[in-house]
This record gives C-alpha cells, sequence and structure tokens, in this order.
C-alpha cells in the first residue's frame, strides 16, 4: 500500500507570495501612456485629415448645404415656372447673384435669386408627372400598380439621362467643378414642361401635339442660356465654335427625350 502524502485532503501547502516590481510597473505604465498618446494622436491626424477630405469632396459637389435647394417660396415657384415654361418672356439676367459670407462668394438661396437652382421644383414635377401619366392610363383603361412603378422608373430614367448630357457637356467644354446637385436640378426641370404636355393630352387630346414640341423648345431654350451664362461662366477659355454646337446638341436633344417621356404607354421601353 502506497501513501500519496500530497494528494491528501487538507495538506497543508508552502504559500507562494512574489515581490512586486516597482521598475517594471513603471515601465509598463509609461509604454501604456506612449502608446496611448501616439495612437491617440495618429487617429486624430487620420481622422482629422480624412473629413477635412470629405468636407472638401461635399463642398465641391453639394454645393453648400443640401437645404440650400430647398429655400423657396410662393414668389420664386411662380416666377420661376414662368422662367422654365416662357424663357422668351424673361428680360432680366442669367447670371447667378453672390454675397460674401465668411470670407469667400456664396451664391444667394433661391428666394433671393430667380436664376438658383432648386430641387423642390424638380421633386414636385417629377411626382405629378407620374401622377399624371397614370391617370391618362387610368382614362384609357389601362392602369395598373406595376405600370405606375415602370413609369417612375421611366421617368428616373430619362432624369438621369438629362443630367449626363448636361456633365458630359460641362466635361467636354472643362468644367467640371459643378456641383452635382446643381445638375440635377436643371435636369429635373425637364418634368415641369412634361406636366404641361401630358395634362393637356389628358383634356383634350390633340393639344398634346402643340404642347408637346412647345414645352420641348423652352426647355430647350431654358438649358441652353442657362448652360451658356450660369454652368460655364466658370470656363475662362473655350472653343466658341464647340461650345455653340455642344449647346445646340443639348437643344436637339430634348425632341427625342420628350418624345419618349411624353409617349405614355404600359411598356416604358417605348
Amino acid at each position: 500500500m502506497y501513501n500519496n502524502v500530497g494528494s491528501q485532503t487538507g495538506a497543508p501547502q508552502p504559500p507562494t507570495s512574489s515581490q512586486p516590481n516597482p521598475f517594471g510597473n513603471a515601465f509598463h505604465v509609461a509604454g501604456s501612456g506612449l502608446i496611448r498618446g501616439g495612437l491617440g494622436a495618429y487617429g486624430e491626424r487620420i481622422f482629422g485629415s480624412s473629413s477635412e477630405y470629405v468636407q472638401s469632396n461635399i463642398s465641391r459637389y453639394f454645393s453648400d448645404d443640401p437645404q440650400y435647394y430647398f429655400q423657396v417660396n410662393d414668389h420664386y415657384v411662380k416666377n420661376k415656372l414662368k422662367v422654365v415654361l416662357f424663357p422668351f418672356l424673361h428680360r432680366g439676367h442669367w447670371t447667378r447673384i453672390t454675397e460674401p459670407v465668411g470670407g469667400r462668394l456664396s451664391y444667394k438661396p433661391p428666394f433671393h435669386d430667380i436664376n438658383a437652382p432648386d430641387l423642390y421644383i424638380p421633386l414636385m414635377a417629377f411626382g405629378t408627372y407620374v401622377v399624371l401619366a397614370g391617370l391618362s392610363l387610368g382614362l384609357r383603361g389601362k392602369f395598373s400598380p406595376e405600370a405606375l412603378n415602370w413609369l417612375f422608373i421611366k421617368g428616373l430614367v430619362g432624369w438621369f439621362m438629362q443630367g449626363m448630357l448636361l456633365k458630359v457637356t460641362l466635361l467636354s467644354l472643362g468644367s467640371g467643378e459643378t456641383p452635382l446637385l446643381d445638375i440635377i436640378a436643371y435636369a429635373g426641370y425637364t418634368f415641369a414642361g412634361m406636366c404641361l404636355a401630358v395634362l393637356g393630352r389628358i383634356i383634350l387630346g390633340y393639344s398634346y401635339y402643340f404642347l408637346m414640341p412647345w414645352t420641348c423648345l423652352c426647355i430647350g431654350v431654358f438649358l441652353v442660356k442657362t448652360m451658356k451664362r450660369v454652368l460655364l461662366a466658370d470656363v475662362r477659355s473655350y472653343e466658341s465654335t464647340k461650345t455653340h454646337y455642344l449647346l445646340l446638341f443639348i437643344a436637339l436633344a430634348q425632341l427625342p427625350l420628350f418624345t419618349w417621356l411624353g409617349n405614355i404607354t404600359v411598356n416604358w421601353l417605348i
């Protein structure tokens, strides 16, 4: 029989104790402080530079603040629609008004400047276009929720195509600094004319064939004047012949775009 004294329960164990090392603790605390301080400074530098980069790009493409494009009132909306739908009657200038803000020049908001772009009218016009197009289908007995969805997508595609047309024109002329929301706003005014044409088709069918070319012509003139005197204001040197051809192309491109958007059918591709 073997006696295992070490495994017996209640056997006294020798106490184990270690002497604290003050130098080790000091080095540990100092090292941790240096690491935290270094990582904090490095992280602050990275995130600070990233924040400045993001802020600069936002101000580059989005013109101060997105809320800027919704600073409108009744007077502005009424006069802006007159300029868009009847540009021949606009006797004032087409340049935007600037004001000093924070040591730099900034454009005045829409309710102070009739030539400033806004997103209120384009969004309201786009929604009205979809509703009127759905009503037109309903009067012909072809309405369905799926058809309304396709009309919504068709309008978005048309808005995108108009915006791309303006953006490519600016890039071709060496002006790529125009805020993105400015281009989206100017492209969205297309639906103000489309609403008038589609409404004419609902009220009096044959009036569509007069209103559609008229609104197409008016939107073309509005975009040409806007591109020439507002968006191209930052371009210091460009070929006048090239500019005239591109502006003419913008005006002519409105006809197929309006014809496609004005063709209210179940199939959005036609």
